[in-house]
């Protein structure tokens, strides 16, 4: 058995996790941005991003297509209008 406690894996974790955190900033800023550059824009609306953001995270998850056909739907309904 390792000397370390607990608490030294508990802080050696949040170290790392803090590491990674910040290491992800900037790809998150990246994706506010683009968010905000489609509002604003007038490209998308902040619901429409949300949409397709879900769209995505589902066919990323090879998620029921039914259900993505029904949030592609919304969201053509609401870009078309029809």
């Amino acid at each position: 058995m390792s000397d370390q406690s607990k608490e030294d894996y508990v802080v050696d974790f949040i170290k790392a996790f803090k590491a990674i955190e910040d290491e992800m900033e900037p790809y998150k800023e990246h994706k506010r941005d683009l968010r905000k550059n489609y509002v604003q824009n007038g490209w998308l609306t902040g619901d429409e991003l949300r949409q397709a953001v879900r769209a995505y995270r589902m066919l990323a998850k090879d998620d029921d297509i039914g259900q993505f056909t029904d949030y592609f739907e919304k969201i053509r309904k609401s870009v078309t209008g029809v």
